[in-house]
């Protein structure tokens, strides 16, 4: 496809994305809140994480394969849940987890998809966990839990961080809120776009209608221009009891996103869960976060060898993903960088983009000397004065 032939980084197919896609959504997938401070901090906080090169050492023979609870992976990463992939490609989860699979890499779907969860762990294949927002119904987020057990999704990841509404006003700007409300901008938007209105507006619409969350209980399953859902429904009453609950019914791994305070990755691991994810939402929900790079270090400290130690929000570079091991976590979860691959291309711009990231990760390896991701450690780190 030529326009993947252009692109030679994860900015190329953000950029790609962005002329693809309209303006509303778009913004949706690339932005953060309020003033995005977090936002920004997430990349510079990466950016200025050094690393330490290593000569005169054989790295012949670089290998980026790694276990993820206990099963093989490609390389240290998965595939996070992004909720508006539905809106970046016609069935976008399905497309990001065929990509993940052609890649040897676990996919997550998130709870708002627009494919149901039955035909992506029927036709897709590869490793599939599952993203739960708890809702105030508690019962129904248990029935979507074992739902999910039914269908074969191995992990649950458990997102904590979201319990409350956001400010993000570009959306209202743009007429993407929820529910969708069709106004001239957004219309014209819209009609801007017109690869994207035929091939996924306009195919929802065909097929099944406007597109809508079809994994949520069917009273919330309000089409993406009505009201209801189950945004508003999500549960702002939660306690570590709730992680109990969900520990005894679910049958495969467990893991909590959001956790950023040492505290918190202890009480995780005293409750029996199997990894967490240390998150700032990607920058999307409190502005005033620091970034998950600044806090992972302590928390690795803390609780390394007794959980799974994912980090999120930021992960751009291969070499990103290097500083993340070095600083203390085993793995990582992309989140932007395989969306503007699905909304550029489907399943082959998600493959372009994991590409990019291992070709990128096995370069930086090579710097450092390092032939194994279980080699790369805090040595690797440059701890020279603060970078003004």
């Amino acid at each position: 496809m030529a326009k993947l032939d252009r692109c030679h980084n994860i900015a190329d197919l953000r950029n790609a994305a962005r002329r693809r896609l309209p303006k509303g959504v778009f913004e949706y997938v690339d932005r953060g809140t309020e003033d995005e401070l977090a936002l920004a901090n997430n990349r510079i906080v990466y950016e200025k994480t050094k690393l330490l090169n290593r000569v005169l050492v054989d790295t012949s023979d670089i290998q980026l394969g790694t276990t993820i609870f206990g099963k093989p992976s490609t390389m240290p990463l998965a595939i996070a849940p992004t909720g508006v992939a539905g809106m970046c490609w016609y069935e976008g989860e399905f497309e990001l987890a065929k990509g993940a699979a052609a890649a040897g890499v676990p996919f997550t779907m998130a709870t708002p998809a627009n494919t149901s969860m039955e035909k992506i762990a029927k036709e897709a294949q590869g490793r599939l966990w599952f993203q739960l927002y708890m809702w105030r119904d508690k019962e129904l987020s248990d029935e979507l839990v074992l739902r999910a057990a039914r269908a074969g999704f191995e992990t649950l990841i458990w997102t904590v961080d979201a319990g409350h509404s956001f400010n993000r006003e570009y959306n209202a700007r743009n007429g993407f809120n929820t529910p969708y409300r069709l106004n001239a901008r957004s219309a014209l938007d819209a009609l801007m776009h017109p690869e994207w209105l035929a091939t996924v507006l306009g195919r929802y619409i065909a097929t099944t209608g406007m597109p809508r969350h079809v994994n949520y209980p069917k009273q919330y399953q309000a089409k993406f221009t009505g009201g209801g859902g189950a945004k508003a429904q999500h549960a702002n009453k939660l306690s570590w009891a709730d992680a109990d609950r969900l520990r005894a019914i679910w049958p495969g791994k467990l893991v909590i996103k959001g956790i950023m305070r040492v505290e918190d990755a202890e009480e995780a691991v005293r409750r029996g869960v199997d990894g967490i994810v240390i998150s700032n939402h990607g920058g999307r929900n409190m502005d005033s976060a620091p970034s998950p790079l600044e806090v992972l270090p302590a928390i690795a400290q803390a609780v390394r060898g007794r959980t799974t130690i994912f980090v999120d929000s930021g992960v751009r570079r291969g070499s990103d993903i290097v500083k993340a091991l070095a600083l203390g976590a085993d793995c990582v979860l992309a989140g932007r960088a395989t969306l503007y691959g699905v909304a550029t291309a489907g399943q082959v711009g998600v493959e372009k983009a994991l590409g990019i990231l291992k070709k990128e990760m096995v370069q930086t390896m090579a710097y450092i000397g390092r032939q194994r991701v279980s080699d790369i450690s805090g040595d690797d780190l440059w701890n020279g004065p603060p970078i003004p």
